[in-house]
């Protein structure tokens, strides 16, 4: 039997290890859409944002349960093993009809009987009160500031996802460019390596060469290391884990980069699509509402409230229940603040202040955001313009090398020349590459300040 529950034991740490096995082989061949998506469903973030609202609904009830009776019941008993009593002059003790002071004190009894059982059912009903009704106002403004929180934190990972996903694309992009610059330099140094051996070439431009193509491998192994932690970074702003296989569909040519994406003529209440300024829409509204709140406390509240309940007594237990002492009532109660010491006036006063601080937060905020979108514009425009300069300057740096190869070879040339195109080919390279990039992530930038990240 033993020997069975083992073999049993084994079989499904097996299966488990072979389904988690499989899960981490799967390959997800994802667009930047498809990553964004992904994330909406699994980044901890978004996750948490949407259990916000959840919360809130919740909330909700809980404030309207406020509204509804609220009932109660209780239940006691109590066995009196020594039962209260008092103490007091014996009326033995009087003499000629007055009580002797120099008699001592007997025990009387308090008139609580050995066992008592008592049970009641309350019941209170809200009538009438300002905080409640201002309570149900604030908690669906509250519902509506989750929801924009939820748009917010989705917006701020569409940001974070996109980016991450255009760091991997230009990775890529790198690498191809160092692997067609490594094959066409390694080329050249196996020739002028035949040609050293024939005595045509001396043995520095070799080395010159070596050590460029040296460089190029380690540029390259430093770029492919950077390229596996830039896709564990890209994992992990979709909430995926990283050691999941991701392939990525997106090609650098399918973004668009078109300098028509810059409005040449902002618009002035561009601001009023980006969430942040919604939210603090929405955050003076509760201020506003938490200082009605507060004034509402001025008004009386008025409540009914109804009992029922009864009551079982006696000296002997096998008598404790022949007989039910039942007892009930129903009233109405009306609670009127009258001084409080000038408190409510003073903590009115300073929400009044705390809704006028919050006016001035959306004023300032309508700037920021008004100068951020003028501050994406141009830094989009003016990367857009880097790049075609780069693109520009890598071609011209890519003809003046293969200008300086063939003057090389045909002996009108000196290695150092090919040595000097060859670094500038690669700086351009490089230039092209950090341009590509200040580009891509500007242009995410500039969707964010427009509010076009929905």
């Amino acid at each position: 039997m033993r020997k069975l529950i083992f073999i049993g034991a084994l079989l499904c740490i097996i299966a488990k290890s072979h389904a988690q096995q499989a899960r981490t082989d799967t390959t997800y061949n994802y667009t930047v859409q498809d990553c964004i998506n992904y994330a909406y469903a699994h980044q901890d973030s978004v996750v948490n944002a949407g259990l916000d609202i959840k919360s809130a609904e919740y909330k909700i009830k809980e404030t309207i349960g406020q509204g509804l009776p609220q009932v109660s019941g209780a239940i006691s008993f109590q066995d009196y093993i020594q039962p209260p009593a008092t103490v007091g002059p014996s009326f033995t003790g009087l003499l000629n009809g007055q009580i002797d002071p120099n008699a001592p004190l007997v025990k009387y009894p308090f008139g609580a009987v050995k066992y008592t059982n008592t049970f009641a059912a309350n019941a209170t009903q809200l009538l009438f009160s300002g905080t409640y009704i201002v309570g149900l106002q604030a908690v669906k403004t509250f519902k509506e500031l989750s929801q924009r929180n939820l748009i917010r934190t989705r917006i701020e990972t569409n940001v974070n996802v996109t980016k991450a996903y255009y760091q991997v694309l230009v990775s890529n992009e790198q690498i191809k460019l160092l692997d067609a610059n490594i094959s066409q330099l390694k080329q050249q140094l196996d020739q002028t390596t035949q040609q050293n051996k024939q005595g045509f070439v001396e043995k520095i431009d070799v080395d010159r060469l070596d050590v460029q193509y040296s460089n190029l491998v380690t540029s390259r192994e430093n770029t492919v290391r950077s390229l596996t932690l830039n896709y564990q970074m890209l994992k992990f702003q979709m909430g995926m884990p990283i050691n999941q296989q991701l392939v990525l569909k997106d090609k650098l040519d399918d973004v668009n980069m078109d300098a028509q994406a810059v409005d040449s003529t902002l618009d002035t209440a561009v601001y009023r699509n980006r969430i942040e300024y919604n939210l603090l829409e929405t955050n003076i509204h509760l201020n506003q509402l938490n200082l009605k709140s507060k004034k509402s406390e001025y008004l009386p509240t008025f409540t009914a409230s109804g009992s029922y309940g009864g009551t079982y007594e006696e000296n002997q237990f096998r008598y404790l229940y022949d007989h039910l002492y039942p007892s009930s009532y129903v009233g109405v109660n009306l609670s009127i603040p009258i001084f409080s010491g000038f408190q409510r006036s003073n903590q009115v006063k300073e929400l009044e202040i705390t809704v006028l601080k919050s006016q001035n937060d959306l004023y300032d905020a309508k700037n920021a955001l008004s100068l951020q979108l003028s501050m994406a514009n141009i830094t989009f425009f003016n990367s857009l313009k880097s790049l075609n300069t780069q693109k520009r300057s890598r071609e011209l740096a890519e003809e003046v090398l293969h200008v300086s190869k063939v003057k090389y070879q045909q002996g009108v040339g000196s290695s150092l020349e090919v040595t000097q195109a060859e670094t500038d080919y690669e700086s351009a390279d490089n230039q092209y590459i950090q341009a590509l990039y200040n580009v891509l992530i500007s242009k995410v930038d500039l969707d964010k300040a427009y509010g076009r990240i929905k």
